[in-house]
């Protein structure tokens, strides 16, 4: 069986999970896993299906075919997993929404080495005053090496420059 990651974007429209649903099962696909969601009158999505090697060409090409009705499709080729092992962090932040955030919060991350497994933003009006609140939830696989204490006290000091509150802890 050859893994696939499949980058799905389409406008966004009932049936269109289905449609792509149909093509994998039609070749032989497994749908393992995927993240998808509606956002902006689009929709996006990444999944990765198991396809049997005889297959797989038919497979990308039906994908691609998807073109004409507006789905568009990327495919690649599943990776290994790095052999480096990790512990698994949540990260919870809210500030006053301003540019650069997410940027700042994700170099001191890549500085150290830290993987982000999964990122999920939003911009909310504040319950009293209405103003701009950025939220930021992530899964965070962090080196065994790196001591906790130390990003801890990394992210807090970035933290205290952004005007955010960020929390840290281990998964429930």
């Amino acid at each position: 069986m050859d893994h696939l990651v499949l980058t799905v974007i389409a406008e966004d429209q009932p049936g269109l999970v289905e449609r792509l649903a149909q093509c994998i099962a039609e070749h032989g696909g497994n749908w393992l896993e995927s993240r998808m969601s509606r956002m902006a009158g689009q929709f996006a999505g990444i999944l990765r299906v198991a396809v049997p090697s005889e297959a797989h060409a038919a497979l990308t090409a039906a994908l691609q075919g998807l073109q004409a009705q507006g789905i568009r499709v990327l495919l690649a080729h599943s990776g290994s997993e790095p052999p480096t092992s990790w512990q698994e962090i949540e990260l919870e932040l809210v500030g006053n929404d301003r540019p650069g955030i997410v940027r700042d919060i994700t170099r001191l991350l890549a500085e150290h080495g830290v993987n982000l497994e999964s990122l999920d933003t939003d911009v909310l009006s504040a319950p009293m005053s209405g103003e701009p609140l950025f939220r930021a939830e992530a899964r965070l696989a962090v080196p065994s090496e790196l001591s906790l204490e130390v990003l801890q006290g990394r992210l807090e000091t970035l933290a205290d420059d952004l005007m955010v509150e960020l929390k840290l802890q281990a998964p429930e």
